[in-house]
Protein backbone atom coordinates (compact mmCIF):
# COMPACT_ATOMS: atom_id res chain seq x y z
CA UNK A 1 0.00 0.00 0.00
CA UNK A 2 1.35 3.42 -0.93
CA UNK A 3 1.90 6.30 1.48
CA UNK A 4 -1.06 8.17 -0.06
CA UNK A 5 -3.41 5.26 0.64
CA UNK A 6 -2.12 4.98 4.21
CA UNK A 7 -2.80 8.70 4.74
CA UNK A 8 -6.32 8.30 3.35
CA UNK A 9 -6.99 5.44 5.78
CA UNK A 10 -6.46 7.89 8.68
CA UNK A 11 -8.96 10.47 7.39
CA UNK A 12 -12.18 8.66 8.38
CA UNK A 13 -12.44 8.08 12.13
CA UNK A 14 -15.93 6.58 12.56
CA UNK A 15 -19.49 6.66 11.29
CA UNK A 16 -21.82 9.05 13.10
CA UNK A 17 -24.94 6.96 13.63
CA UNK A 18 -28.03 8.78 14.89
CA UNK A 19 -31.70 9.17 14.00
CA UNK A 20 -30.87 12.07 11.71
CA UNK A 21 -28.11 10.21 9.87
CA UNK A 22 -30.37 7.18 9.40
CA UNK A 23 -33.08 9.42 7.90
CA UNK A 24 -30.52 11.01 5.56
CA UNK A 25 -29.29 7.60 4.45
CA UNK A 26 -32.82 6.47 3.59
CA UNK A 27 -34.08 9.66 1.97
CA UNK A 28 -31.04 11.23 0.28
CA UNK A 29 -28.51 8.36 0.04
CA UNK A 30 -26.05 10.17 2.36
CA UNK A 31 -23.77 8.92 5.11
CA UNK A 32 -22.48 10.94 8.05
CA UNK A 33 -18.88 10.38 9.15
CA UNK A 34 -16.61 11.67 11.88
CA UNK A 35 -13.38 12.68 10.14
CA UNK A 36 -9.95 14.01 11.08
CA UNK A 37 -9.88 17.71 11.97
CA UNK A 38 -7.28 18.49 9.30
CA UNK A 39 -9.12 16.61 6.50
CA UNK A 40 -10.43 18.48 3.47
CA UNK A 41 -13.23 17.60 1.05
CA UNK A 42 -10.93 16.07 -1.57
CA UNK A 43 -9.25 13.79 0.98
CA UNK A 44 -12.61 12.68 2.40
CA UNK A 45 -13.92 12.01 -1.13
CA UNK A 46 -10.90 9.85 -1.98
CA UNK A 47 -10.90 8.03 1.37
CA UNK A 48 -14.58 7.04 1.14
CA UNK A 49 -14.13 5.74 -2.41
CA UNK A 50 -11.01 3.79 -1.41
CA UNK A 51 -12.35 2.25 1.81
CA UNK A 52 -15.95 1.47 0.89
CA UNK A 53 -15.62 0.91 -2.90
CA UNK A 54 -18.44 3.36 -3.72
CA UNK A 55 -18.80 6.43 -5.96
CA UNK A 56 -19.17 9.77 -4.17
CA UNK A 57 -21.30 12.54 -5.63
CA UNK A 58 -20.70 15.34 -3.09
CA UNK A 59 -19.06 16.04 0.28
CA UNK A 60 -20.17 18.70 2.79
CA UNK A 61 -18.05 19.37 5.88
CA UNK A 62 -18.97 20.87 9.26
CA UNK A 63 -16.70 21.91 12.10
CA UNK A 64 -18.34 20.94 15.39
CA UNK A 65 -17.29 23.13 18.31
CA UNK A 66 -16.42 21.59 21.64
CA UNK A 67 -19.09 22.03 24.31
CA UNK A 68 -18.49 23.66 27.70
CA UNK A 69 -18.70 21.18 30.55
CA UNK A 70 -18.24 21.27 34.32
CA UNK A 71 -16.25 18.53 35.96
CA UNK A 72 -17.00 19.02 39.66
CA UNK A 73 -15.72 22.51 40.44
CA UNK A 74 -13.60 22.77 37.33
CA UNK A 75 -14.78 24.00 33.97
CA UNK A 76 -13.55 22.45 30.77
CA UNK A 77 -14.71 21.62 27.31
CA UNK A 78 -15.02 18.64 25.03
CA UNK A 79 -12.83 18.43 21.95
CA UNK A 80 -13.82 20.06 18.70
CA UNK A 81 -14.30 17.65 15.80
CA UNK A 82 -15.22 17.57 12.13
CA UNK A 83 -18.28 15.94 10.57
CA UNK A 84 -18.72 15.08 6.88
CA UNK A 85 -21.98 14.52 5.02
CA UNK A 86 -21.13 12.32 2.03
CA UNK A 87 -23.67 11.98 -0.80
CA UNK A 88 -23.35 8.74 -2.73
CA UNK A 89 -24.25 8.24 -6.37
CA UNK A 90 -27.35 6.23 -7.29
CA UNK A 91 -26.98 2.49 -6.84
CA UNK A 92 -24.34 2.70 -4.09
CA UNK A 93 -24.87 2.18 -0.37
CA UNK A 94 -22.79 1.82 2.81
CA UNK A 95 -24.23 -0.38 5.57
CA UNK A 96 -22.75 0.28 9.03
CA UNK A 97 -25.15 -1.99 10.90
CA UNK A 98 -23.13 -5.11 10.09
CA UNK A 99 -26.27 -7.08 9.21
CA UNK A 100 -26.01 -8.96 5.93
Amino acid sequence: MSDRQQDLMKVILSPNISEKSTRLADKYNQVVLKVAVDANKAAIHSAVELLFKVKVKKVCVLNMKGKKRKFGRREGSTKAWKKAYVSLQEGYDIDFSGAE
